[in-house]
């Protein structure tokens, strides 16, 4: 019988960015089976969450963690080896693997050997955390075999199934959800004062004359109506990293700026922000179909062109394209229903509903006899023997998914004396990663 019929569900969840670890915490809360004598709790409250911080480059850091606003019963770092240990000792009901592609592909192999004597196993559950806009044919490979494949939209599952099928893998996994993170009350009526709010994002644009341009268009537009409260919502401070690098924050570019009163740089919590809002503006943030499904005026910015680079292309058809020009002179964006229905934006009332097929589906391979079957990735040493070992040995895995000798403990805890260098070594590579090579970067472009 598996421990969710007797005991509230243990669930893990994997994640290696605060963006991550947020969708993954959510999510698992969201598609968790309701516990025994709770039958009617939708959310999976009561559940016992375990969180692990996949150590690397963007592991969140405690302010991140905090802003992020998503708690758990455990929180702890690991390396890829040590979250294969730990779950080859402690045994979960659902695990949510909330990490890039490629981590989630090694991953899958790992596991897959590290439970190949158990007599039970968790449900694998993975996703994306907002858009997919780019890489679909590989993140979605990479992300074969697990037990559940969200899709955050009906489009998205469309598509996601399309590319499975057309490679003759199994497309059954994929299932329909919706973005984790909606909520908040519904949009009713201008604030006082009206608040725009333009919603940054790390990576996207990247060079600095782009970024310099939306800044000086924001500057210009809080000028230009001294009436209205401008924010600009930043994702992190100088030196953190999330999902994506920012080589080039905003707050380093307002430095040499004399910005106007009425506009402030803002962190904090997304919800909380848009509870103001009047006006929400972005180049492609996923902060647009939150601010969407609270039927909030929203505008993804066209000044820099409609390019898949810039991720703005997924919203062709949404009514909510328009330029900073458009906007200072009145323009209010209209969004296409019948687009934000398809985007898993549930602005129609259908969120409280979007994750019953998931419910469902991980609470029938709980209750399968034997457990879930076992895990079978697309790629393989047959399938894709040139790409495969490279993306396994990139978290210290072997081709069968056996962690390589001197891999980061992979049989001990590491001493004292230990974990002392580690956490040097590790501060040395996040300095190299966050300061040093973006300079060397831009020296590079001069």
């Amino acid at each position: 019988m598996p421990a969710s019929a007797t005991k509230p569900l243990r669930v893990a969840v994997l994640a290696d960015s605060d963006t991550r670890w947020k969708w993954g915490a959510l999510t698992a809360n969201r598609v968790a089976p309701a516990g025994p004598g709770d039958p009617g709790d939708p959310a999976g409250s009561g559940i016992r969450l375990d969180g692990y911080l996949l150590r690397g480059r963007a592991t969140p850091t405690a302010r991140q963690l905090g802003e992020v606003g998503v708690h758990a019963d455990s929180l702890r770092e690991v390396t890829a080896v040590e979250f294969l240990r730990a779950m080859r000792e402690e045994s979960y009901d659902l695990l949510v693997l909330a990490l890039v592609g490629g981590g989630v592909q090694a991953m899958l192999h790992g596991l897959k050997r590290a439970w190949e004597d158990r007599p039970r196993r968790p449900v694998v559950v993975t996703g994306y955390v907002g858009v997919v806009y780019e890489k679909l044919a590989d993140g979605l490979l990479l992300r074969h075999g697990a037990d559940l494949v969200l899709a955050n939209s009906r489009q998205d599952a469309e598509r996601f199934r399309a590319v499975y099928e057309g490679v003759g893998a199994d497309a059954s996994a994929v299932t329909e959800v919706a973005l984790p993170f909606l909520g908040g009350a519904a949009y009713t009526g201008e604030h006082e004062p009206y608040t725009v709010v333009f919603a940054a994002q790390p990576s996207v644009p990247e060079s600095r004359r782009d970024r310099t341009y939306l800044l000086d268009r924001l500057v210009r537009h809080a000028r230009r109506h001294p009436e209205r409260e401008v924010l600009l919502k930043l994702r992190s401070q100088p030196g953190e990293h999330t999902t994506h690098i920012e080589e080039l924050p905003y707050q380093k570019l307002a430095q040499r700026l004399d910005l106007p009163s009425n506009l402030r740089l803002v962190y904090g919590h997304m919800g909380e922000v848009l509870d103001r809002t009047d006006l929400l503006v972005t180049i492609s943030s996923t902060a647009a179909l939150e601010s969407l499904h609270r039927r909030i005026p929203t505008v993804v910015l066209t000044d820099l062109g409609i390019r898949e680079s810039l991720g703005n292309h997924h919203f062709v058809g949404s009514g909510c394209l328009a330029s900073w020009d458009q906007l200072d002179a009145g323009h209010r964006p209209e969004p296409d229903e019948a687009w934000v229905a398809r985007q898993g934006v549930a602005a129609d009332g259908s969120y409280a509903t979007a994750f019953d097929a998931a419910r469902e589906r991980i609470a029938k391979l709980l209750e399968r006899p034997g457990g879930p079957p076992p895990l079978t990735p697309y790629y393989t040493p047959v399938t894709a023997p040139g790409y495969l070992p490279g993306i396994l040995a990139r978290h210290h895995l072997g081709p069968d998914g056996t962690p390589l000798p001197g891999a980061p403990a992979a049989d001990r805890e590491p001493g004292p004396v230990r974990q002392i260098v580690r956490r040097a070594a590790r501060g040395a590579y996040r300095h190299g990663v966050q300061r040093v090579a973006p300079v060397i970067r831009r020296m590079g472009e001069l």
